[in-house]
């Protein structure tokens, strides 16, 4: 029997969070994701030594911190320099449930120039989260002008103007 080197269920990329409190993380992120477990893994003291959740057709594992091997989470560390972006169906309710559930609004969701209807929070235990709805496909040349509109549009703002 051959093993493959990529399991099947398992995307190419898989984000792997290190949370301070995995148990509530995987009730928020069922709840405000609508994410399925898939698996958990007790580990000593009550911890979750590892879990997956599947959240469409992406999986996010994830475990309590243990800073005695060095894994630590982003409220250890004093924050995180990644932010997870996920495609959901409707943004405005995903993003009213994450604050409803605790998290912290970073960025109001809004329309974009490029057709996405986005917003980001920091959930309750440290982690980034932009949330999107895609709601205009823009064609390439429109692409340009809107981003170009969108630079002006920011540097005009960042001098005082």
């Amino acid at each position: 029997m051959t093993v493959q080197p990529i399991p099947e269920g398992y995307p190419r990329v898989t984000p792997y969070l290190c949370v301070d409190g995995a148990a509530a993380a995987i009730d928020f992120h069922v709840a405000v994701l609508g994410a399925e477990e898939r698996m958990r893994m007790p580990a000593p003291d009550g911890k979750i030594g590892h879990a997956e959740l599947a959240v469409g057709n992406s999986v996010i594992m994830l475990a309590d911190e243990f800073p005695d091997i060095g894994f630590r989470s982003p409220k250890s560390i004093g924050g995180t320099p990644v932010t997870l972006h996920v495609y959901v169906s409707d943004v405005d309710a995903v993003f009213a449930r994450a604050l409803a559930r605790g998290a912290k609004e970073l960025s109001a969701v809004k329309n974009e120039f490029y057709g996405d209807r986005t917003g980001q929070f920091e959930d309750p235990f440290g982690h980034r989260w932009n949330v999107a709805s895609h709601i205009e496909d823009v064609p390439a040349e429109e692409m340009a002008k809107r981003a170009e509109e969108a630079l002006e549009t920011l540097n005009s703002g960042s001098d005082g103007a």
